[in-house]
């Protein structure tokens, strides 16, 4: 009896050791969202997702707001303009609070990133105004030259930096400070 404890005791063990090196791999893996939501999803954006990309919980939020018609100082599904709609998806998602306006987000929330170093997540900035220089529109960096936004005319929308719009009335790229 005594040679069947021992056996019992180290197997138990060796199952716990498994477990551990088991549960502790587990930390290192990628979530992977369902493959048919993310499907959706990429269509919805028009970019590219897979279903172990980290930011689709921007994504996703961003995605909810498509449509959303353009409403000057709105902040809600109900109507939005651009600094609104990106305030409130930096809240939703990373819980993160930034300035009401696109020139203070400019100038307060962000450093400083070029057009080419953009990551999923980082602000873009334009003047679109034909009068001045001042940054008055902002939007979220989504990937591959994409961006979601809220435009005056036609709501929340996903447009490409290449766009001969955008190209003109581009000033500058941020990555929100932590």
């Amino acid at each position: 009896m005594g040679n069947c404890y021992k056996v019992n005791k180290w197997f138990v063990f060796a199952i716990g050791i498994c477990i551990l090196v088991g549960l502790s791999s587990c930390g290192s893996s990628k979530v992977l969202y369902n493959p048919v939501e993310v499907e959706q999803l990429s269509r919805s954006l028009s970019i590219p997702i897979k279903n172990d990309d980290p930011n689709i919980p921007l994504y996703a939020e961003a995605s909810l707001w498509l449509g959303v018609p353009y409403r000057y100082n709105g902040n809600s599904k109900s109507g939005s303009d651009c600094s609104g709609f990106v305030s409130q998806v930096y809240q939703r998602v990373y819980g993160k609070k930034l300035q009401r306006s696109s020139e203070n987000q400019a100038k307060k929330d962000v450093h400083k990133v070029r057009k080419g170093g953009l990551k999923t997540g980082d602000l873009v900035f334009f003047s679109t105004s034909p009068k001045s220089k001042n940054i008055d529109h902002v939007g979220i960096f989504l990937k591959d030259g994409y961006f979601i936004h809220a435009s005056t005319s036609r709501g929340v929308i996903v447009s490409h930096l290449e766009e001969d719009y955008y190209k003109k009335t581009w000033k500058k790229g941020g990555r929100v400070k932590l």
